[in-house]
């Protein structure tokens, strides 16, 4: 038999909770964002989910969701991999969503925020030559840290991630979590079920709600969306995110 496959955005950041473009900004969990990554761990021990490892991205508010889950016993080794590093939204990154709608108006805000395709302001070189010096940039390959990212370029990258590290995993019979970000796990989600533009354009992922996907022998999800651990508060929550523009 297959394994299953568990996702789960990390839980709420100190620039989710301010409205921000986040993106590769590296920002600690508030005290409600660790509150959730211990709700989450106790909801997949209850479930029986205890993985023997967890792969994460290698910003920190992944990595101490995963750390959480660890310690509770949720899972094993936490791994980081950086192609499951959140969206990188250019020139955007740290803006308040406010400011960048109110600059640019409601047409590009929702083009750069929900278009598969659309790229957003480049960060300016130099800017860009001094993240690349600074942790966790500085250790990784050039191309996980680039000028802009449309949600296209991060499909490629977390189905490359998907073939290399999960899929073999998967289909020799064992549990995996994954621990990601907001549009990475869309872009996960959109590799797993194939999801039109549309269907991805309106896919929005929750914080810290475990999201389970079982698979048949040929690598394909029985159930197209996987389920939810707390299907009802995560279907509210994510309600909320798209009332807030979306992911």
């Amino acid at each position: 038999m297959s394994g299953t496959l568990i996702l789960l955005r990390h839980g709420q950041s100190t620039a989710n909770a301010d409205g921000l473009f986040t993106g590769i900004s590296n920002p600690p969990l508030t005290a409600e964002g660790t509150a959730e990554a211990d709700t989450a761990a106790q909801l997949l021990l209850r479930a029986g989910m205890q993985t023997r490892c967890c792969f994460t991205s290698t910003l920190d508010r992944a990595i101490n969701t995963a750390s959480r889950l660890a310690a509770a016993g949720a899972t094993g080794t936490v791994t980081t991999d950086w192609r499951l590093n959140e969206r990188n939204y250019g020139a955007l990154t740290g803006r308040t969503k406010t400011a960048v709608r109110e600059e640019y108006g409601e047409e590009a805000f929702t083009r750069w925020r929900r278009s598969v395709t659309a790229t957003p302001p480049p960060i300016p070189p130099a800017a860009l030559a001094e993240l690349r010096r600074k942790t966790p940039f500085r250790s990784l390959p050039l191309a996980a840290l680039t000028a802009s990212e449309s949600l296209a370029d991060v499909l490629i990258r977390v189905r490359a991630f998907h073939q290399d590290r999960i899929a073999p995993t998967i289909t020799a019979g064992e549990d995996l979590l994954v621990v990601a970000h907001g549009n990475s796990l869309r872009a996960y989600c959109a590799v797993l079920d194939d999801l039109s533009d549309a269907e991805l354009r309106d896919l929005n992922i929750p914080t810290a709600q475990p999201l389970l996907y079982s698979f048949s022998g040929a690598g394909h999800p029985d159930v197209r969306g996987g389920r939810y651990l707390n299907p009802i508060t995560a279907h509210a929550a994510a309600t909320l995110v798209a009332a807030e523009g979306g992911t």
